[in-house]
C-alpha cells in the first residue's frame, strides 16, 4: 500500500495539465485508492470558517478535525473572553476578531474572507470525522463533479447519545461552492442562498454536540426562539399566546410522530417537548413585542453560547 501511495503522489505531481488530470482521476476511483490521503494532492481546495463566541470548552476538537485536512482554515470570534482566541490561534490559519451583527451577516463575513472555490462552514460545536474527510476528498476530486452544494447527515448528541430522527437528524448543507453564495442577512436560522442547488447528500455523518448541559438546551432553545420571533415582526407577523399554545401542541406531535421522535426512546421524547417549547416560546415572544416597545425587549447579548 505504501508504494501504491508513492508512486501515486508522484504521477499526481507530474499530471500538472488538465488533459492528465481526468484520466489519473479516473483510474485512481477505479483502484478505489480515494480511502488513502493521495487525493489530497488534487482535490479541490477547501477554506473553512468557524464562527465563535466563548467556545473554549470544545472549540479545540472542532478545529483538530480539520486543520491540516482543509487549505484554509479561519475562525471569526465576536468577543470572546475564556481562552477560545488562544486556542484558535494554534489550528487558525487567520483569526478574525469583529463584533456581533448576527449568524447571517457574520458567516457572510467569514465567506468573503474565504479565498478558494470550495467553502466549508463549521460551528463550534461540530466535529469532522475521518471517514467524513475522506468522502469529501473523493467527491471533490471527482474530474466532472455537477454538485454545488454538499449535505452531510447529522449525527446530533443529546447526553450521551446521538438523535436519529426529527430535526436534529436531518442533513445540512455545510460545503458548497462559493460562486454566487450568500447566507441570508438574518439574526438566526439564515439559509444558504445559491444561484442554483445541485445538492449531493453523503453518507458518513458530521459530529454534533450541541448542547453542554439540560440548562444549556432549554437556554438556547429559547434565545433561538425569541430571534426568530424577532426575525418573524420584521416581515409583519403577528402572533397571539392561543395561537402559541397550538402551535407547540403542533410542533410537539410533529416532532414525536411524523418525523419518527419516539423512535429515539427518552432522548426522542425530551427533544420533542424540548421543540415544542421553542415553537411555543418564539411565537409568545411574537405576540410580547406588540405588547412592549423594541427596547424593552433588547437584551443585547450575543446569542451564540
Amino acid at each position: 500500500m505504501d508504494r501504491c501511495i508513492l508512486v501515486a503522489r508522484i504521477v499526481a505531481f507530474f499530471a500538472s495539465s488538465k488533459s492528465v488530470e481526468r484520466p489519473i482521476c479516473q483510474l485512481l476511483a477505479r483502484m478505489k485508492l480515494w480511502k488513502y490521503p493521495i487525493l489530497l494532492v488534487m482535490r479541490r481546495p477547501i477554506s473553512c470558517f468557524v464562527i465563535t463566541c466563548n467556545e473554549a470548552d470544545r472549540i479545540e476538537q472542532c478545529l483538530q478535525s480539520v486543520a491540516g485536512w482543509v487549505d484554509e482554515l479561519l475562525v471569526v470570534d465576536s468577543g470572546s473572553t475564556d481562552g477560545t482566541l488562544e486556542i484558535a490561534r494554534k489550528y487558525a490559519d487567520r483569526v478574525y476578531e469583529t463584533d456581533w451583527p448576527g449568524f447571517g451577516p457574520q458567516r457572510n463575513r467569514a465567506l468573503d474572507w474565504c479565498e478558494h472555490d470550495w467553502v466549508l462552514s463549521l460551528d463550534a460545536d461540530e466535529v469532522v470525522t475521518e471517514a467524513l474527510r475522506h468522502e469529501v476528498d473523493a467527491v471533490l476530486s471527482e474530474p466532472n463533479l455537477s454538485a454545488n452544494f454538499i449535505k452531510f447527515p447529522w449525527d446530533t448528541y443529546l447526553f450521551g447519545a446521538p438523535l436519529k430522527h426529527g430535526r436534529y437528524a436531518t442533513p445540512q448543507g455545510k460545503l458548497f461552492e462559493k460562486k454566487g453564495a450568500r447566507f441570508k442577512d438574518r439574526s438566526v436560522h439564515e439559509t444558504l442562498l445559491l444561484p442554483e442547488y445541485r445538492v449531493r447528500t453523503l453518507k458518513s455523518p458530521l459530529i454534533h454536540h450541541s448542547w453542554r448541559n439540560y440548562q444549556h438546551v432549554i437556554e438556547k432553545h429559547l434565545k433561538y426562539g425569541v430571534l426568530g420571533a424577532g426575525e418573524k415582526e420584521k416581515a409583519g407577523r403577528k402572533s397571539t399566546i392561543v395561537y402559541a399554545f397550538l402551535r407547540s401542541i403542533v410542533d410537539f406531535l410533529h416532532q414525536y410522530v411524523i418525523r419518527g421522535g419516539f423512535l429515539d426512546g427518552q432522548r426522542g421524547l425530551l427533544m420533542a417537548a424540548i421543540l415544542s417549547q421553542y415553537a411555543f416560546h418564539k411565537y409568545a415572544a411574537l405576540w410580547s413585542f406588540g405588547q412592549t416597545s423594541p427596547e424593552d425587549e433588547s437584551t443585547g447579548e450575543n446569542p451564540q453560547i
